[in-house]
């Protein structure tokens, strides 16, 4: 038999290791973790608008942004829809992304399928994720479903498909029509299929029946191991087959502690409630600002403003049973409300904010004591109506954060023996010695230690 070259082994050789790695990959990406896709477990998503997130307001020219993404931590990216937008009671100029005129079909104001799957292709090369926002509660005015399939909506008091809600540039979809239930789950499958999506973000959740979840979400996740992230904090979401949920009451509450008008204590009640009301392996996806907080109610720069953010930015990037997210333009920062039915560019110039978040979503990827199943434990260190202070721990792997959710310069103290010692200071950069002598932390102040 003839003896293969040195350098042909070697290439053999090389290219046995790739194929493994990208096995190796693959089966992680397949991997479950209570139920949920092991890579959200240490992950993290990030929003994109893009109408907004260029002058272009195209997926070629956000692109070029995802190199600096990477760079600043971000795991999963999350669009906004980017199907068509129906053109009958269109709201401003472009009108609401969430007025769907065909599910499986590209905004051209975004670009192509083509432009999409390459971005797609793109963001997994390096190593990411992306969701899609799916819109299953209405579609948008002229649907080719209002004309083809007239049994698929639900009808007003005329016998028109209704207006859903309040949002008269959309139309109420029928869910007790089985028909529209199988050609929901086909256009959700087409994404997984043609573009290799890897989940949803499903706007109005609460609003479609836990049947149809029931059904639908094991078909998609027989084909991929996506993640579903329900728009709501209805207990039948995580019930009927959803990986996470929005926090609104924590939300809320986070937003009145900013305000001064309740105290840290309030948050506890909020996470007695959570253990009450939701299966035990539920996640949540916590953030300062989003889409419609933002155009609607001014966060983050209204509701945590100044140096406020950053305190509770760390808590929505460490809680427990949580996935952190960042909107667009928050690591700029963007201080103002988009506009959201009509052509508003951010601008990204200065980036104050992202080795804030760097840091933050590194130490989230890299130690599992902020997993979303790692442990959590409240710790007295100071007053417990301005200091919320905690411990998440997993395996050998101890995270202590502390923060003053007050206008008021704190006392600290560290009582607690397992936790004092040798630290590493997240932010600082450095190794510090914690003990039980008392230090003071500024008004809206924070530390964060590694163990």
């Amino acid at each position: 038999m003839k003896r293969l070259s040195i350098p042909f082994v070697f290439i053999a050789l090389i290219f046995s290791l790739i194929c493994c790695q990208n096995n190796k990959l693959s089966n992680n990406d397949n991997n479950q973790i209570d139920g949920h896709p092991a890579w959200i477990m240490q992950g993290n998503i990030y929003e994109v608008n893009v109408r907004q997130y260029t002058p272009e307001g195209t997926f070629n020219a956000f692109a070029k942004h995802l190199d600096r993404l990477k760079a600043m931590g971000v795991q999963t990216i999350w669009f906004m829809p980017i199907n068509p937008i129906s053109k009958l009671d269109r709201k401003g100029s472009l009108g609401s992304y969430y007025a769907v005129s065909d599910y499986t079909a590209i905004n051209p104001e975004f670009g192509t399928m083509d432009d999409f799957k390459k971005l797609v292709q793109s963001i997994h090369d390096k190593g990411m994720k992306v969701l899609i926002d799916w819109v299953p509660n209405h579609t948008g005015a002229d649907h080719r479903w209002i004309t083809q399939h007239p049994d698929f909506f639900v009808k007003d008091s005329s016998g028109k498909p209704a207006v859903a809600f309040d949002w008269n540039d959309t139309r109420q979809l029928n869910y007790k029509n089985q028909v529209l239930q199988d050609s929901m789950v086909r256009a959700m499958k087409y994404w997984i299929e043609d573009t290799d999506i890897d989940g949803f973000r499903c706007d109005v959740a609460w609003n479609v029946p836990a049947s149809f979840w029931r059904k639908s979400i094991p078909e998609l996740k027989k084909m991929k191991n996506v993640f579903m992230l329900a728009e709501g904090d209805s207990t039948y979401l995580p019930k009927s087959g959803f990986d996470a949920v929005y926090p609104w009451h924590m939300f809320k509450m986070m937003e009145k502690v900013a305000k001064g008008e309740k105290s840290a204590l309030v948050l506890d009640s909020i996470n007695t409630e959570n253990e009450t009301l939701y299966p035990k392996n539920t996640i949540q996806m916590y953030f300062t600002s989003n889409h419609d907080e933002n155009s609607w109610n001014h966060a983050d720069f209204g509701t945590f403003p100044g140096v406020i953010h950053e305190p509770f930015a760390i808590f929505t990037q460490t809680m427990k049973n949580s996935v952190p997210l960042i909107y667009s333009g928050q690591e700029e920062p963007i201080l103002r409300a988009l506009k959201f039915f009509d052509k508003d560019p951010m601008t990204f110039k200065n980036f104050q904010r992202e080795k804030f978040y760097k840091t933050l979503l590194n130490l989230r990827k890299n130690n599992e004591a902020l997993s979303a199943n790692a442990s959590f434990k409240k710790v007295n260190l100071g007053d417990d109506k301005a200091i919320y202070a905690y411990v998440r721990e997993k395996g050998s792997k101890k995270v202590l954060v502390i923060l003053n959710f007050s206008a008021s310069e704190q006392t600290i103290s560290i009582k607690d023996a397992t936790l004092t010692g040798k630290a590493h200071n997240i932010f600082k950069g450095n190794e510090e010695t914690l003990s039980s002598k008392e230090w003071k932390m500024k008004p809206w102040g924070y530390e964060v230690y590694e163990y």
